[in-house]
């Protein structure tokens, strides 16, 4: 069956993984369907839609939202606004909840995620790179905020993904800059903090820009999922929070990692002109709003949830960090040895076992990339694992980016075992140089190691196992 058809399954396929029988089917059978199993616990351990629903209710006395109630007097205005790959489910709660109380949404999602909401419009945008749609979408937000009075309730589920979601250049500077600042920039081997940096000082919406615009004494609420190390709130909802960077952190960027060469020459120029008229928010920016942060699923959560599915099953879970960064094939390599170790020396830890793995690491691209290659950074660290295992029984690698996309392409990530490796040579696939030329997704698909799951409708950090089951020696 082809990609496309899986992902056209939806609902009524049981559990996330869409080609579960062809992922299952071939090596350690048994291995890979439990490790699929732990996978899928961890995902729904981070699902935002639970998460609201537990954090949001309508009462007598008005919205709670957490611990906090705000009052819905006849008179006061709602609006829901978001963008992210994460932000429908929580607007699909608060649609729910208020119903036709809320005067106006408009949410965004990324292209073939939408679903219909009564009472908020749902649109799309294209992701990982801004287009016109992204621009469009942060354009009819800020018309729709223009709508807002002093006293009234603006809901904001912005989530991991709105940087190319919602996108608005500053004066100056076009979309196509953006594009292509956004593009070097996430295979130039930075961290996201780092990226959005640059990112949030080119753009009139981001940086807490959007926030700036509301009228003061109305209230502000975010409802947000974290896909950043350390949850801050600056990188995942950052047009609606303070923000943390200046001007001088984004020209910082540019000189680590050699950028000025790179980029755009009018991204360049505005940053080193860096007018404070145009820097970021700063708390003191939104002073003039009732503003609260409601984290609804951290970035640790899928990571968290393999743990415990792991632990239910019996098997000893070692949590390695949920904050691994850097390339992608070299943390495969190091916890590939870990994993192995276990299984010959029962060192950290013994059989069974599940290590735990969770973080942004990223894929550098160099001079050896072809302009069709297919890949990202979870299907990597799967092919560089099945490098590292080969031959070797008793192990298992999954590899995924919680949303579902890894990298440009419609898979989430890769699966692999022992046996990975010989399927690779028998298709008549060479690994080393795929991955050389960050080429790996057809390598994964053609053999039956690529995950399919279609959007998640979450979007935290990415999720690394490695299952290491007890010898038979």
């Amino acid at each position: 069956m082809s990609v496309a058809a899986l992902q056209s399954q939806g609902a009524g396929v049981p559990g996330y993984f869409r080609n579960r029988d062809i992922l299952a089917g071939a090596g350690e059978a048994g291995l890979r369907r439990q490790l699929l199993d732990i996978a899928e616990a961890g995902l729904a351990a981070a699902d935002p839609g639970s998460a609201a629903q537990a954090a949001i209710a309508l009462e007598p006395g008005g919205l709670r939202l957490g611990a906090r109630l705000h009052p819905l007097p006849a008179e006061r205005q709602v609006f829901v606004i978001g963008a992210g790959k994460a932000s429908l489910p929580i607007a699909t709660v608060l649609d729910r909840v208020l119903g036709a109380r809320i005067t106006g949404g408009l949410v965004t999602v990324k292209r073939g995620a939408a679903a219909p909401l009564p009472h908020i419009r749902v649109i799309e945008a294209d992701h990982p790179l801004p287009s016109d749609a992204s621009l469009e979408a942060a354009r009819q937000t800020r018309a729709l905020l223009s709508r807002v009075g002093p006293g009234d309730l603006v809901l904001a589920c912005f989530t991991g993904g709105s940087s190319a979601l919602f996108c608005d250049p500053v004066p100056g500077l076009a979309l196509a800059d953006l594009a292509a600042a956004s593009r070097i920039l996430l295979g130039c081997g930075a961290g996201i903090v780092e990226i959005n940096a640059v990112r949030k000082h080119i753009s009139t919406v981001k940086g807490g820009r959007l926030a700036r615009s509301l009228p003061a004494g109305a209230t502000l609420a975010n409802l947000t999922v974290s896909d950043v190390i350390g949850d801050r709130l600056d990188c995942i909802t950052c047009p609606t929070v303070p923000d943390g960077s200046r001007f001088a952190d984004a020209a910082a960027v540019l000189g680590r990692y050699g950028l000025r060469d790179r980029l755009p020459p009018a991204v360049i120029a505005h940053i080193d002109r860096a007018d404070p008229a145009e820097e970021t928010a700063t708390a003191a920016d939104l002073a003039h709003l009732e503003l609260q942060t409601e984290l609804l699923v951290t970035a640790d959560a899928a990571c968290l949830g393999a743990a415990e599915a792991a632990r239910a099953q019996g098997i000893a879970p070692l949590i390695l960090s949920t904050a691994f960064e850097g390339e992608s094939t070299a943390l495969a390599r190091a916890l590939s040895a870990i994993a192995r170790e276990i299984r010959d020396h029962g060192r950290p830890a013994k059989a069974p076992c599940l290590l735990v793995a969770g973080g942004e690491t990223t894929v550098l691209l160099g001079p050896l990339t072809g302009a069709q290659a297919a890949g990202g950074p979870n299907q990597e660290f799967a092919v560089q694992a099945a490098l590292e295992i080969d031959g070797l029984d008793g192990i298992a690698a999954l590899a995924m980016d919680s949303d579902g996309t890894d990298g440009p392409t419609p898979f989430a990530g890769g699966l692999a075992d022992g046996a990975s490796a010989a399927a690779f040579r028998a298709a008549g696939l060479d690994a080393a140089s795929a991955l050389a030329r960050h080429d790996v997704a057809p390598l994964l698909e053609a053999t039956g190691h690529a995950l399919v799951t279609g959007h998640t409708g979450t979007n935290v950090n990415d999720l690394k196992l490695l299952l290491i089951a007890p010898s038979e020696s």
